[in-house]
């Protein structure tokens, strides 16, 4: 697996024009391929008076899946270069979607090329980016009376608390990185004399 990738920080849209066309490229972050795939349907819903709305999208913190569509541009010069973009940027779940509204001029096939991957790549750096690490998930078991000071020195180490669930006793779920388990194992060992249960699950990928 991955240790980490960039996914788009929100969705959003940026315009860029060349030789009077109106280039719109929306971006957004998308968990699956059917998110990515309703995110491109709204968009060419939103724009259907426009002559192209050609798209890519890449999902899996691998790149597992990977799709691109010209829309009618001539084979090759949209959804190639704009999937290509997202993957020089190392962008992940993420989908983006190009509309073009035609201004009467030409580009050819390099102009178009240039046009649609340049939009995209506008678009990832006017909308921001995030990182998200691997880590694994683990809860810790401990009884109420330590469970307090757990979870504040817990937080107060800037791990990531997911969840508490209070019964007999408090269960808090965490994410780790894999670096740190063993030392994390020690200090909570050391810290409630012994008596904490450490269960490590399986892996996630959380903010940087």
């Amino acid at each position: 697996m991955q240790d980490q990738y960039r996914t788009v920080a929100h969705a959003g849209v940026h315009e860029t024009e060349v030789n009077r066309s109106r280039f719109l490229c929306a971006l957004a972050p998308a968990a699956t391929e059917r998110e990515a795939q309703d995110f491109v349907a709204a968009v060419r819903k939103e724009h259907a008076d426009a002559n192209h709305n050609c798209w890519a999208y890449v999902i899996g913190a691998d790149a597992s899946v990977q799709k691109a569509s010209d829309d009618g541009e001539p084979g090759g010069t949209a959804g190639v270069p704009m999937l290509q973009m997202l993957l020089r940027r190392d962008m992940r779940y993420v989908v983006a979607v190009v509309t073009r509204y035609f201004g009467g001029v030409k580009l050819g096939a390099g102009g178009l090329i240039r046009a649609y991957g340049g939009a995209v790549g506008e678009a990832v750096d006017a909308l921001g980016t995030v990182t998200r690490r691997r880590f694994r998930l683990a809860t810790v078991t401990v009884d109420h009376q330590r469970a307090g000071k757990v979870e504040n020195d817990l937080r107060a180490t800037g791990r990531a608390v997911r969840d508490v669930r209070y019964g007999e006793a408090v269960t808090i779920e965490i994410g780790l990185p894999d670096a740190d388990v063993d030392a994390f194992r020690a200090w909570l060992a050391d810290a409630t004399a012994g008596t904490a249960r450490f269960d490590l699950g399986g892996e996630a990928y959380g903010d940087a």
